[in-house]
Order: structure tokens, then C-alpha cells, then sequence
């Protein structure tokens, strides 16, 4: 039984409506894309909002935010004393360490691994053994003297607590984290290794709220309504800096606030005492004790620089929180309120109309050359993209459906010409994934443009359609909301029937 937070009004945990209304102004004016937002104080929440088509109850890709939830599994298994942060990987993987380890690896425990200590270069990615290519990987530095960011090391805390219990990081957090603090299991999505193993490094869908409960747990030492969850002690080492991190600064000169330092899958920030979980493109939940608060934001930010603008722009938010009572001020409050009732990513562009429209109308075209897939490519669980084969667009006054079959499956996309989006649900129930809103326009008189939404990830998929007699080209490009950054694949190319 999930116990709800209490709804309150800024002023009435002691901040200002106007105040809240300039920080949401200053994220939507920013280099990102605003998803969601929640703010906590005194254990209330004083505001809420999510930009539509993002949604409360909607899980979203947490990217690197994950990190903070296998570290956790890793923390309970240690209140329970099932484990010890001192133990040593080769004795947790004898069958997967060498033979004769090196001298640096016999020194690589639990602790280092969860501070991104592990004194290794680089970090081997998904394969079936990935465990034994992990304890293969040259540990070139004395562990715990070194920072590198490795995402495998933060899958291997999962692990771990595998080889420990059995259990994998979703059905061993379940009853012990999930369940007690409020987070649906039942919603939640994971990536997952070769081997089945959860993506700790970062293949975890949760809600905006999920990750502010998580955070919530930590700002309140372990305790969740009088239960110890985590140890005290653990909790203390987790929020504090355990590996300076400035080398970051050599691949991220601008995110200033990676250079701070480090704990057990945790980031120290500028302001004295506060720290965060952090994920790519802006998923941040924020701890600040001085002012009793918790920031939970999802976003689209491309680059750790622009990131780093929202960072910013929440020091300068708690700049002006204090412990002072504030007075009311109803028509700030009305504004608020009306504000985050409406939020609202752009609309797309309105422009339906091409007299190619009406000549490729119901035609079926093959594809030749290329790929072409709606699939979102993941590269911490690469695999071979669903491809569609054959396809065809009915074109009505709403906008038309791309209709496709392959390797994808037979797959109906509704596609919105009108100035919407159509939401389309694909997939699977169990998939990561289902969300998809398209909208395309005419962008040239041959060229028709989609836009592929994954609502539950920070990407977009843009197709450009190039008509020319009965070949159309097929440009795909997948943009994280910034135009010109982007990531493109060869043109595919398809023929008419």
C-alpha cells in the first residue's frame, strides 16, 4: 500500500509561488527540453508539473540515475549483512577472475567499486561472459586511488548481489526497497546484459516520483516512517565524497559540477552539502539538507554542458531559499498553480499538404538498401534493430498511417499532419518502450518529415521521406531536441512495387 506525500503550497513550507514560477521560466528557456518536475520540502510536495505529452504515472529512461538504485541494492545487502564493502571481487567471482591475478586486482573490493575506484582504463561492454570480461580488464592503478567512470562496474553491483542472493536487482529490491517506499514495481522497466542481469549502469525506466522517493530515502539517513532501510553508516559514505572526480574535467570541461567529487554511485554538487543521482540528459533528483528539499527533474538536455545549465539554474533557485517564513501571496499562487496545470512541449509544425501525397497514396514501397526501423538503438544493450521491409502511407485529413511489415512485425503508425502529435502504442506490454508520438509535415514538396517521439526516453527519431518517381529515399536521423546535434545513419532507400 503505497502511502501518498502531502500536497502543500510553496508558501506553506516557506517558499514563494513567484519564485518557483521564475525557475520554471528560467528551465523552459534554457538548452533543454523541460519533462518533468517535482519539488519537496519538509517532506511535503509543493509543486508538481510535467510537460505533455510527459506524465506523472508515465516511466521515463533514466539513463545513469540507475547507478544510484543498484548502489542501493548494494546498501541493503549490506544493512542485512549479507555482504561487506571490504570484500574482494575475486573472491565474490573466483570462476570468472584469472587464474593468477594481478596484484591491483586482488586489492579491487566492493567499496571501490562504488566509487568509481576500480583503477581500471577502460571498461568492457555487453557480451555473454561479461563478468569474466569485466575481472579480465587490467586494473592498471591501485584500486581506490583513481576515478574513471564505469558503467559496467555499476552493472557489476547488480551482480553482485546476484552472486550474494540469487536474486536479480528487480526482484531483490521488490519487497525491501520498492514495496516500502512507494515505487510500483509492476511499472518499472529494465535493459538487461546478455546474461539476464539487470542494467545497473543505467537501464532503469522509472517516474519523476519513483527517483524522488529513492532520494528521499537518503535525505532522511536510511529511515523510511520509522523502519531502517539502509544502514546510517552506509548512507553517510554514499552522500559524501568518497573519489575525487576532477578528471572528469578532461572529457567534460564544461559540466563543472562532475568535478566535485564522488560517492557510492552519488554526485557531490557546489552548494556545501548537497548531492545528487544523475543521469544522461538532465535526470537529476537533488539533495539539498541545508534547505530541507528535494529537486526531481526529467529532460532532454543534449551535452553535459547544457545539463550543467539546469545545475546552475537550480543554485541559483537555492540561493534564495531560506529558513525564514514567507507571507501568502494569492495571485503568485494562482499562477502557479495555473502554470503547471498547463505544461506543454511545442507544438510541431502544421504544414499537411503536398500533391505527391495523393500519387503515393497506398502504395507499397521495398526497401532496397539500408535500414529502416523505428527502433530506439541502445548502446548498453546493443541488439539487432526490428527492421520494417515493406511499407505504405494512407493519407487522410488527420495525416496518414505508415503501414510496415518485416522483421518489425506488422506495425499501423498513426502520423498527425494537423499541428499534433497521434500517440501510438507499440510493442509489448513488458517492453521498455511503448509511447510513440509522431507528427510529420511537408517540408518540401517531395520531402515528407516524421517525427518519431519514444515519450518514455529523452530521443526523437526524424525520418525525411524524398520522393522521386518510384524510389523515395529514407534519411533518418535520431535528435535528443537540439536541431543540428544528432546522430545519422546511411540513407535508406526503397522502391515501388
Amino acid at each position: 500500500m503505497r502511502k501518498e506525500f502531502e500536497r502543500v503550497t510553496p508558501e506553506n513550507v516557506g517558499l514563494r509561488s513567484g519564485d518557483i514560477l521564475e525557475f520554471i521560466d528560467a528551465l523552459e528557456h534554457s538548452e533543454t527540453e523541460m519533462h518533468g518536475l517535482m519539488i519537496m520540502r519538509h517532506g511535503k510536495v509543493c509543486a508538481e508539473g510535467w510537460w505533455a505529452p510527459f506524465a506523472p504515472k508515465l516511466r521515463h529512461g533514466l539513463q545513469s540515475h540507475t547507478k544510484t538504485y543498484a548502489a542501493t541494492a548494494v546498501g541493503i545487502a549490506y544493512t542485512e549483512g549479507i555482504l561487506r564493502l571490504d570484500e574482494r571481487l575475486i573472491d565474490i567471482f573466483p570462476e570468472e577472475s584469472p587464474e593468477e591475478p594481478s596484484e591491483n586486482l586482488k586489492l579491487l573490493t566492493v567499496r571501490d567499486v562504488l566509487c568509481m575506484g576500480c583503477g581500471m582504463d577502460t571498461m568492457p561492454m555487453d557480451s555473454e561472459h561479461w563478468i569474466r570480461d569485466f575481472m579480465h580488464t587490467p586494473v592498471n592503478h591501485k584500486p581506490g586511488t583513481t576515478y574513471m567512470y564505469n558503467s559496467t562496474g555499476s552493472t557489476l553491483l547488480g551482480a553482485i548481489v546476484r552472486k550474494k542472493t540469487g536474486e536479480g536487482l528487480h526482484e531483490y529490491l521488490t519487497p525491501r526497497l520498492f514495496n516500502k517506499i512507494g515505487i510500483d514495481p509492476d511499472n518499472l522497466r529494465w535493459l538487461c546484459m546478455s546474461d539476464g542481469m539487470e542494467i545497473g549502469g543505467g537501464g532503469l525506466y522509472a517516474t519523476t516520483e519513483d527517483n524522488l522517493r529513492l532520494m528521499k530515502l537518503y535525505a532522511d539517513s536510511g529511515l523510511w516512517e520509522g523502519e531502517r532501510i539502509l544502514a546510517e553508516d552506509y548512507v553517510k559514505l554514499a552522500v559524501s565524497n568518497q573519489n575525487e572526480s576532477a578528471t572528469e574535467s578532461i572529457n567534460n570541461p564544461l559540466a563543472t559540477d562532475n568535478f566535485l567529487g564522488y560517492g557510492f554511485q552519488i554526485w557531490m554538487c557546489k552548494p556545501e552539502g548537497v548531492y545528487r543521482a544523475d543521469g544522461a540528459m538532465g535526470q537529476f533528483t537533488i539533495v539539498c539538507p541545508k534547505q530541507d528539499m528535494i529537486i526531481a527533474i526529467n529532460e532532454t538536455a543534449i551535452g553535459a554542458h547544457w545539463a550543467q545549465n539546469t545545475l546552475n539554474i537550480v543554485w541559483d533557485y537555492l540561493a534564495n531559499v531560506d529558513a525564514q517564513p514567507v507571507s501568502e501571496d494569492a495571485v503568485d499562487m494562482d499562477k502557479l498553480s495555473r502554470k503547471l496545470a498547463s505544461l506543454s512541449i511545442p507544438n510541431p509544425v502544421c504544414s499537411p499538404c503536398s500533391e505527391v501525397s495523393a500519387k503515393i497514396d497506398g502504395k507499397v514501397w521495398d526497401i532496397k538498401s539500408g535500414i529502416f526501423s523505428f527502433e530506439l538503438f541502445n548502446f548498453m544493450a546493443p541488439k539487432k534493430l526490428a527492421e520494417i521491409e515493406k511499407f505504405s502511407f494512407e493519407f487522410d485529413n488527420y495525416g496518414c498511417v505508415l503501414k510496415g511489415s518485416g522483421s518489425a512485425g506488422d506495425v499501423n503508425i498513426r502520423i498527425a499532419t494537423n499541428g499534433s502529435r497521434f500517440i501510438n502504442i507499440v510493442g509489448k506490454a513488458e517492453d521498455c518502450t511503448q509511447v510513440l508520438a509522431c507528427d510529420g509535415a511537408w517540408t518540401e514538396e517531395n520531402a515528407f518529415t516524421v517525427h518519431a517521439r519514444w515519450v518514455e526516453t529523452c530521443f526523437v527519431k526524424t525520418f525525411v521521406f524524398r520522393f522521386d518517381d518510384d524510389t523515395v529515399t529514407i534519411e533518418e536521423s535520431t535528435i535528443s531536441f537540439i536541431p543540428g546535434l544528432e546522430n545519422k545513419s546511411e540513407p535508406a532507400v526503397a522502391v515501388c512495387r
